[in-house]
């Protein structure tokens, strides 16, 4: 099952950054640079939470690998949040429904933890525009959560 769990997470995980791509080649819509997560996780050790604007901070030693390997843990995790929630059963017959919830109380993480954390405020309310930038990041968690129904589909069969 631990197996199934992180293929259905990577695999969701992998969703979310293929529709980033597809958003930033055809609609030139840049989405989190993940250096960024790896440059706060850099931080953390010497109590720093927040920044005024992670783009500023000193770099990282890493901070691309260490931002990669966290968004796709991250991922990982939420997909056995989803199976803890939602029971092991799913992954043998998954619906839509748990992931797309899964998908949408996702979108909690950038707007209460990463984007006060990166120097956006809470739900990016300090971004030039927070309402496109909210709606991206729900477009986006939820796309996540149809690739965790997807990719548990995959699963199941084999």
């Amino acid at each position: 099952m631990v197996l199934r769990i992180v293929a259905v997470g990577a695999g969701a995980t992998l969703a979310m950054d293929l529709w980033g791509l597809v958003l930033r080649r055809v609609y030139g819509v840049t989405g989190l640079d993940y250096r960024m997560v790896g440059r706060w996780l850099g931080h953390l050790p010497s109590g720093q939470i927040c920044h005024a604007g992670i783009g500023k901070a000193v770099p990282v030693a890493g901070e691309a690998m260490i931002g990669w390997a966290a968004h796709y843990a991250i991922g990982i995790a939420f997909a056995a949040g989803l199976v803890a929630v939602f029971g092991a059963g799913w992954l043998q017959a998954p619906t839509i429904l748990p992931a797309l919830l899964t998908g949408l109380v996702t979108v909690a993480a950038p707007f209460l933890v990463m984007q006060p954390a990166f120097g956006m405020g809470i739900a990016a309310s300090r971004t030039p525009d927070p309402t496109a930038a909210r709606l991206r990041s729900l477009i986006t968690h939820l796309v996540f959560g149809t690739g965790l129904f997807i990719a548990a589909r995959l699963t199941a069969t084999l």
